[in-house]
């Protein structure tokens, strides 16, 4: 989805139930599909540069459930050799919570720009995929999104039961974890012989 960078600043819940198209009046049966505003919902947080860390501890702190995936990355300086978490996804924080807190988020000065996730079963499993492979010890690296490939699943070893698409043009034993929503995707390197199609 493109990002709407000509959307004026967010400043209440009744603005964000008009981006969201969500009519607060109306009666729930009559409402989009976009949600409620009490209703718990994915929402992708478009941060200004370099806080993203920031932004999620802050929300964090204000027991506003976030996700921000990392990865370890050994950084030089000079002689000194430093490891440090980045954000897979540098400008990124996905946020899960309702529009109240949502606006929370907005008003902290460390977003750019509310991204809506149309499908949020998709984003959901998305992101859940990400998760187990992070909770299970995975180096993974940013990775170009792919438009072709197999969609596969892990059928045994630490990463048994995730599921992502072997990008063509790469060596096949790379798993390849996507996020459609961002058109963006993390790789992880995996034995060939542990994965199997799934139709």
């Amino acid at each position: 989805m493109a990002l709407k960078q000509d959307k004026p600043v967010i400043r209440d819940c009744a603005h964000i139930a008009r981006v969201l198209e969500i009519d607060a009046n109306a009666p729930s049966h009559l409402r989009r599909s976009a949600g409620t505003i009490d209703e718990t919902r994915w929402f992708v947080l478009h941060t200004k540069p370099r806080q993203e860390k920031a932004l999620a501890a802050m929300l964090d702190s204000r027991e506003i459930a976030t996700f921000l995936p990392l990865q370890r990355t050994v950084r030089y300086y000079g002689h000194r050799k430093r490891v440090v978490h980045q954000p897979l996804f540098p400008g990124y924080v996905f946020l899960q919570s309702c529009i109240e807190a949502t606006w929370e988020a907005l008003n902290t000065g460390r977003v750019v720009n509310l991204i809506h996730a149309a499908d949020q079963e998709l984003l959901g499993h998305e992101i859940e995929q990400l998760r187990l492979a992070l909770a299970c010890g995975a180096t993974l690296a940013p990775h170009a999104r792919l438009v072709r490939g197999c969609h596969v699943r892990v059928t045994a070893g630490p990463f048994a039961g995730l599921e992502g698409l072997v990008e063509q043009r790469i060596r096949p034993d790379r798993l390849v974890l996507q996020i459609d929503t961002l058109g963006r995707a993390a790789c992880l390197e995996i034995d060939a012989d542990l994965l199997e199609r799934v139709d």
